[in-house]
């Protein structure tokens, strides 16, 4: 489970975007390639905010299960729908690409224990609005080159992964900080440190910000 998890990492994520941009740039498609990057990084940009408001509200959100909604998840389901649309060419394939994206890259995190189940359905949910909008912002792709550009895919994912970027455990510091300027955010007195850590204990992924997002 670790292993398909960890293809839908940032360390993965991020050069695997630039590369498709680049190469649809390379293709003569410079619209697809802006609307690709403006995309996800908006989805990314989404989750964040996501993620820091959960994160900051986690007495508010604990009895929904929900305290970091899994990254991985909307990361792995705007990049696979996103590429699905424009190699296929068929609008009507975002859904079940981005939807078995998702379900493989949710099922390894709930496995692993890094997200609960409603947490990996908040990420499905952004991912794939990200995937479902690329395409009507860019509009039809033209006809591209499908193997110089599924090369650069394979060649990038085998090269970055097993790499991770310690994102989360930022996030969770700059959560903690928001959440003293929040009244509603901030933790009743019976929220005790000690609650926490029982807490943490419950959810052991919650301290490993290498795979954790």
């Amino acid at each position: 489970m670790r292993f398909l998890t960890d293809f839908a990492d940032q360390a993965v994520i991020m050069p695997l975007v630039l590369a498709v941009a680049v190469a649809l740039a390379l293709q003569g498609w410079r619209r697809g390639a802006f609307v690709w990057l403006a995309v996800v990084s908006a989805t990314f940009t989404v989750m964040l905010a996501l993620k820091l408001a959960f994160l900051a509200c986690t007495p508010l959100f604990s009895p929904m299960d929900i305290q970091s909604p899994s990254g991985h998840v909307a990361a792995a389901t705007v990049v696979a729908g996103g590429l699905a649309a424009m190699l296929t060419r068929q609008p009507v394939s975002i859904v079940p690409v981005a939807a078995l994206a998702a379900a493989v890259i949710g099922l390894s995190r709930f496995w692993l224990g890094m997200h609960s189940l409603p947490e990996v359905a908040v990420g499905a949910a952004v991912g794939l609005v990200g995937a479902a909008s690329l395409l009507r912002l860019a509009g039809r792709p033209p006809p591209l080159r499908v193997f110089p550009l599924a090369l650069t895919i394979v060649a990038v994912a085998a090269l970055f992964h097993g790499l991770h970027l310690p994102a989360e455990a930022a996030i969770r510091h700059t959560a903690s900080h928001a959440a003293t300027f929040i009244p509603a955010c901030r933790p009743d007195p019976g929220f005790t440190a000690e609650r926490s850590r029982m807490m943490a204990r419950d959810r052991p992924a919650a301290d490993r910000p290498s795979f954790q997002d």
